[in-house]
């Protein structure tokens, strides 16, 4: 079913007319609210419960919700720059059970199943396993205090692809340097890739990240061992 709500939403954006802001709210596109249009449709016809950043919750009291960002990067896309990204996640009474996100523009998916692991285009996919920070490639939403000693950074806009990244090895850490900005539709679907295939993902301040609460913000931080998060953690700005 994630499958085919990810088609569902490829299908929409390919005949979108216009990607620019729609005046709803800020920082929300046409393309926001066509992709997800399709999503819902797909996900309600199935019975499952939706929490949407883009349209709110529906059926919470359901057995599986399923927590959807429907264009993860939507200013990605709106310029047509950088990447963007559709992120599924299914919940159940035991927390995340199956996920799904997938690279729009250049068709990569990752998934992930509680307790099996975790895929990348079919394959099984492992962290880089790095536990250096000055080795470490980091990947950055929002602006840190300075240099946190890691090897290089990246900042792409799309936290679910940058945790992604840490799953399959491309990075070996993500760190939002922001203070509670993002919903559990941000990370959520990667965050059980990446611990499916060996990485750590927690909230700067220890909160429960799999909040199914419209109005909840969290801060996630992504490593691919639990040594590097050790070093990661402390560099948010907002750490004491």
């Amino acid at each position: 079913m994630l499958a085919d709500t990810a088609d569902a939403v490829r299908r929409a954006l390919s005949t979108a007319e216009s990607w620019a802001e729609a005046g709803t709210r800020p920082g929300q596109h046409h393309s926001d609210l066509e992709a997800d249009a399709a999503a819902v449709e797909v996900l309600g016809g199935a019975g499952l419960g939706v929490l949407s950043e883009e349209s709110g919750a529906t059926g919470l009291d359901l057995p599986v919700v399923v927590v959807l960002d429907p264009l993860d990067g939507s200013t990605n896309a709106s310029r047509g720059m950088g990447a963007w990204a559709v992120s599924l996640c299914a919940v159940d009474a035991e927390g995340p059970w199956v996920s799904l996100v997938e690279d729009l523009r250049h068709g990569t998916r990752w998934t992930a199943v509680r307790g099996e692991g975790a895929q990348r285009d079919g394959a099984p996919i492992r962290t880089s396993g790095c536990t250096d920070l000055v080795r470490a490639i980091v990947g950055l939403n929002g602006v840190p205090a300075g240099h946190g000693g890691w090897a290089q950074y990246r900042a792409f806009g799309a936290a679910a692809l940058d945790i992604c990244a840490v799953a399959d090895g491309t990075l070996d850490g993500y760190l939002d340097c922001t203070t509670d900005e993002l919903g559990s539709w941000d990370y959520l679907g990667a965050a059980l890739v990446c611990q499916e295939a060996g990485g750590v993902v927690v909230d700067v301040n220890g909160r429960d990240l799999a909040v199914l609460e419209h109005g909840a913000r969290r801060t996630p931080v992504a490593a691919a061992s639990p040594e590097l998060l050790e070093l990661l953690v402390p560099l948010h700005p907002g750490r004491p």
